[in-house]
């Protein structure tokens, strides 16, 4: 198996604002992901943006707690290699967090991540 080396998307600013955070990221070209998905047209996988969803909530909101569950989970515009977007997040609940991947082509991917409640 390939080690994958490039795998993050370039964070070009990150806000904090009354909702939450956004940040600005830009896709690049070169991206390990892209890769084989897809030779003719490269995507970049759903698990893929949960991922940076995730790590993003984490980073900002300092949570160390494992992922209990994704709820409402949904993808409506892929994302292609070379797009600036704006992953947006935010807390609704303790431990419930909801993003979206909106950019100038639309939104995305959008979804609430549930984690784990410390005993």
């Amino acid at each position: 198996m390939t080690k994958l080396i490039k795998t993050q998307p370039q964070l070009l600013k990150c806000e904090q604002t009354e909702q939450g955070y956004q940040l600005s990221l830009f896709v690049p070209k070169d991206l390990d992901y892209f890769n084989g998905h897809f030779k003719d047209g490269p995507i970049l996988a759903g698990v893929v943006q949960l991922d940076w969803a995730v790590a993003a909530i984490c980073k900002q909101y300092n949570i160390q707690l494992a992922v209990k569950s994704v709820e409402v989970l949904k993808f409506q515009v892929v994302i292609t290699p070379g797009l600036t977007m704006v992953l947006a997040i935010e807390q609704k609940a303790l431990n419930k967090y909801v993003f979206s991947y909106r950019s100038a082509k639309g939104q995305h991917a959008s979804g609430r991540i549930v984690f784990e409640s410390v005993a």
